[in-house]
């Protein structure tokens, strides 16, 4: 007897840890740059240099970029843009990891806060937020088939397995020009900007990924008439990344962060510095999944013989649902007591967070905050240009219908769409649309057989057995169980019975000839 078997490919979560750290740290100036007397923009990024893995430790060694935009008081007021780092190292805890393990770190900025100490230091003050997860691939042999010289009964359940095809990481390179519009002047000097993803979508095609999205660009420049200027764009973009094996009929699952990115000035055809060149690249994490509907072994018995399936417990997932959604979130803000007051928008950018999140009924509830940027310009020549910030409560459920604690989910949040206008010089209205992406896989919980046993036949226990039976079925009864229990084929008793199906209901008679 052989058993005819089916490699099945998949991956799962060994363990996981989170942790929170707060990072502190004074700031000098530049010595090439001037003193700062008020601070207006801010943002910072992590970037993780090493990760070394111990048994239960996880080392996470890397810095927190950031970037300030500050007023300087010496000569003429001019703005001017402070870059540094807060390097960290931090060893969690981490059960069940050991060295050689390939683990995943990700690290995002929970809060951002730098203050002026003096006109020559700066106070920063960020706090991280740390998620370490190791997952495995491995793999199950599951059978599927039977062959046998032998007479034997045999039965089969079909699975619905979400196999893992392509798990690899990887980069997408996208490269822009933006050109500033001829009713502003040219550029002396870039100062500060910003760019954030939106609407990103990924597209799975035979042996390739399309990638679509859009950009928004905010540049504030120093132009040659000596005034302070600024350009706000969005550039949509497209391309596509070569990916050996993937297929359309494949389910993605893609998280994706800005790694470098370098912005410069560039001369046009004219040789004014009128272009802004802008060169970036995504880091990507990917996993394709295959779904396909997999026929198994499940029970066996023997008709002239004792056949019995050695089996061992195993899991195997399927992917429940992968879903998306949309939420309104808005809110006003004020002014706090002594900013200045607002004469003109310039600028607005907002990052969301989630804080909680905790599977409910029907979905995965997900509680956290937007975190909005804007800059506008005042009214008072001394200070010409200032920022506000505030926080916007959201609550959301990401729908997932038969979601059970047996399931696992990832999930992330972008900001779609984000409007800000005045309602006065100190009160401004917020509006936006999140968009939530979650994937919901459902693990479960199955007896592969792994080999069959053969023996003869207890010549005693079959002796006590009737040779004709009349059997009056009971509610759940079918002719496998019947079979199994007299040793007759299931053919042989649904032929004798007249009866096409497995299935019987409570108060049949079927008889039996052993």
């Amino acid at each position: 007897m052989e058993l005819i078997k089916k490699n099945i490919h998949m991956d799962r979560l060994k363990c996981k840890a989170s942790t929170q750290v707060a990072l502190e740290d004074d700031i000098n100036i530049s010595d090439n740059k001037p003193d700062a007397s008020e601070l207006i923009l801010k943002q910072g990024t992590v970037k993780i240099e090493e990760i070394k893995v111990a048994e239960d430790h996880v080392n996470v060694k890397g810095k927190v970029c950031f970037e300030v935009m500050y007023l300087s008081d010496e000569g003429e007021r001019r703005f001017y843009c402070m870059e540094g780092n807060i390097p960290f190292e931090e060893q969690i805890y981490v059960e069940g990891v050991r060295s050689g393990d390939a683990v995943t770190v990700r690290s995002d900025i929970e809060d951002l806060q730098v203050g002026l100490i003096n006109s020559r230091k700066m106070s920063v003050q960020a706090l991280l937020h740390h998620r370490v997860t190791m997952e495995e691939l491995y793999d199950e042999e599951a059978a599927v088939e039977m062959v046998c010289d032998e007479p034997v009964e045999y039965r089969k359940k079909t699975i619905d397995l979400s196999e893992i095809a392509i798990q690899k990481k990887d980069i997408f390179r996208i490269k822009e020009e933006i050109s500033i519009p001829q009713s502003l002047p040219n550029i002396f000097q870039l100062v500060w900007n910003s760019v954030q993803l939106c609407n990103v979508q990924f597209k799975l095609m035979n042996g390739k990924i399309s990638i679509q999205g859009e950009l928004q660009v905010f540049l504030f420049y120093e132009g040659e008439d000596g005034k302070n200027h600024w350009h706000e764009v969005m550039l949509p973009f497209v391309g596509e990344m070569e990916c050996h094996g993937c297929s359309e009929l494949m389910i993605p699952h893609i998280r994706y962060v800005v790694g470098n990115k370098e912005i410069e000035v560039r001369s046009d055809f004219d040789g004014e510095e009128r272009i802004v060149g802008l060169d970036m690249v995504l880091d990507l994490e990917m996993k394709l999944y295959e779904e396909s509907k997999v026929n198994i072994l499940a029970d066996v018995y023997g008709v002239i013989k004792e056949i019995e399936a050695v089996s061992r417990e195993g899991m195997y997932k399927n992917i429940l649902v992968r879903n998306c959604g949309k939420h309104k979130v808005s809110d006003r803000i004020k002014l706090r007591n002594g900013e200045t007051r607002i004469l003109q928008l310039c600028h607005s950018e907002g990052i969301a967070k989630i804080d909680k999140m905790e599977m409910t009924e029907n979905g995965i509830q997900m509680i956290g905050m937007l975190q909005v940027q804007i800059l506008y310009v005042t009214s008072e020549d001394a200070m010409p240009f200032a920022s506000m910030c505030g926080e916007i409560p959201f609550h959301y459920i990401l729908e997932a219908s038969g979601i059970t604690d047996a399931c696992t989910y990832e999930t992330d949040v972008s900001v779609e769409q984000l409007q800000v206008t005045m309602l006065d010089s100190e009160e401004l209205d917020v509006k936006a649309v999140l968009s939530f992406q979650g994937i919901v896989f459902c693990n479960q919980q199955e007896n592969w057989i792994t080999d069959i046993k053969i023996s003869e036949l207890d010549l005693n226990k079959l002796n006590e057995l009737p040779g004709i039976v009349g059997y009056v079925a009971k509610e759940g009864d079918t002719f496998w169980q019947i079979g199994r229990k007299y040793y007759v084929s299931v053919d042989s008793l649904r032929e004798m019975n007249g009866i096409a199906g497995d299935e019987l209901k409570a108060g049949d008679k079927i008889l039996i000839v052993k």
